[in-house]
C-alpha cells in the first residue's frame, strides 16, 4: 500500500492522532503467528490479567475492550442497576465527548456539577448526591472521576480518597476514567495503583490508545463487589474482541514494563517545553495577548488567544477549540512529538500574536 499521509506532520490537537510505538506494533506482530483461542481465553490475555496484577495489586482483573467509550460505559453499566445514577464533572469525557452512550447505550443518567479545574471534590458530590429512595429520582450510585481530567489537571492520592472515601460513606462507588492515567502517573512521580487502587478507586478505565496503542483499552476491577456482569456486558455492548490477543498484546507491551511510563513522561515534558517557551515569549515581548488558563500537569496546555489567531495558526498546525467563546484553544502533546515540533509551533505562536 502507498502511504497516503505525510508522516513528518505532527499537530497538538489530541494525542490519538499520532501513531502506534514501534515496541506496540511489534508486539502484535510477535501475537501474529499461528492460532489462538478467540474471545479471551488466549495466553495474550491471561498474561495481560497477570501485568494488571503487577501493577494495581493481588486479584485486579481486566477487561481488555476496543476504546475508551466503551470502557467507560460498560464499566459503569456494571456498577449500577437500571434505576442507579453518575455524578460527574460537567467537563466529563462521559458527559461532553461520547455522543450520550452512557445515557442512550448503558440507560444511566448522569448528574454532573461545573467545576472550575475539571476535579470533583467532595463537597462538588453532594450536590447531587442525594435523594435515596425518592423514587422520582435517579439514585446517586457511583461517583466517576478522570485521571488526568478533561482540563489537563491531576488528582493528588490525597483527593482521590477523599472523594473514595465520602462516595463509599455515602453508600456510593468510585469509578475513574483513565483515558491518561499513564500522564497522571508520570505527573505524580507514583505508581499507577498509588492514586488507583490504594486510594480506593473501585472500577477503572485502563487507557492505551492515547498513550501508543492502536485500539485497546481496558475495564480493570479493583473491588470485585464494585461490579457485576462484566463478563456479559462486555458482549452485549459488542466490546468483546473474537481475536482478543491483539488487544492484549498492546496493553502487555506498554504495561509489562515501562514503556507506558517513558511515553507518558515524554508527552508530559513537550507539554510543559510548550508552556515554557510561551511564557518566556510572553516575559520578552515576542508572544502577546496570550494567557494560561489552568495549570499543565499532564500533557495538555490549555490557553486564550488574541481574537482571530487560532484560525491563523492552523493554517500550519491543527488543534482544536475548547471554549470558542473565550478564544480558549486546547494544545496537546504526544509520545512522538519532538523538540522540534514545539519550538517551531512556539515561533509560529510569536509570529501571528505579533501580529494581530
Amino acid at each position: 500500500m502507498t502511504r497516503l499521509h505525510d508522516a513528518a506532520v505532527r499537530g497538538f490537537a489530541s494525542d490519538n492522532y499520532s501513531g502506534i510505538h514501534p515496541d506496540v506494533l511489534a508486539a502484535i506482530a510477535t501475537a501474529n503467528e499461528g492460532h489462538e483461542v478467540a474471545y479471551g481465553e488466549d495466553a495474550y490475555t491471561a498474561r495481560l490479567n497477570d501485568v494488571i496484577a503487577d501493577r494495581f495489586g493481588e486479584g485486579a482483573e481486566a477487561f481488555p475492550v476496543f476504546n475508551g467509550t466503551g470502557a467507560n460505559v460498560v464499566g459503569l453499566q456494571s456498577m449500577l442497576p437500571r434505576w442507579g445514577a453518575v455524578v460527574a464533572a460537567a467537563s466529563a469525557h462521559i458527559n461532553v465527548d461520547e455522543g450520550g452512550a452512557p445515557e442512550r447505550v448503558a440507560g444511566i443518567k448522569l448528574l454532573t456539577v461545573p467545576t472550575e479545574d475539571g476535579k470533583l471534590t467532595p463537597q462538588l458530590v453532594d450536590r447531587e448526591a442525594w435523594g435515596w429512595g425518592d423514587e422520582h429520582r435517579a439514585q446517586p450510585l457511583v461517583v466517576s472521576i478522570t485521571q488526568s481530567t478533561e482540563l489537563g489537571t491531576v488528582y493528588t492520592p490525597g483527593e482521590v480518597r477523599a472523594l473514595a472515601d465520602h462516595a463509599h460513606g455515602l453508600g456510593m462507588r468510585l469509578h475513574m476514567d483513565g483515558a491518561r492515567l499513564s500522564n497522571a502517573a508520570a505527573s505524580l512521580g507514583l505508581p499507577l495503583r498509588a492514586f488507583t487502587r490504594d486510594a480506593g478507586v473501585d472500577v477503572l478505565s485502563l487507557g492505551g490508545t492515547k498513550n501508543g496503542a492502536m485500539l485497546a483499552e481496558a475495564i480493570v476491577v479493583l473491588d470485585p463487589e464494585a461490579s457485576e456482569g462484566l463478563k456479559f456486558l462486555r458482549k452485549l455492548n459488542m466490546q468483546l474482541a473474537s481475536k482478543m490477543r491483539f488487544v492484549s498484546a498492546q496493553l502487555i507491551a506498554l504495561y509489562e514494563d515501562d514503556l507506558w511510563l517513558r511515553n507518558a513522561a515524554h508527552a508530559n515534558a513537550m507539554a510543559a517545553r510548550l508552556r515554557a517557551g510561551i511564557e518566556a515569549g510572553i516575559q520578552d515581548g515576542s508572544i502577546r495577548g496570550v494567557a494560561f488558563s489552568q495549570p499543565t500537569q499532564a500533557n495538555g496546555v490549555f490557553a486564550t488567544l488574541p481574537a482571530g489567531a487560532a484560525d491563523q495558526l492552523r493554517e500550519r498546525v491543527r488543534f482544536y477549540d475548547w471554549d470558542a467563546a473565550r478564544s480558549e484553544v486546547r494544545w496537546v502533546c504526544s509520545f512522538d512529538t519532538e523538540p522540534s515540533d514545539i519550538d517551531a509551533f512556539v515561533a509560529d505562536i510569536a509570529r501571528v500574536t505579533s501580529a494581530v
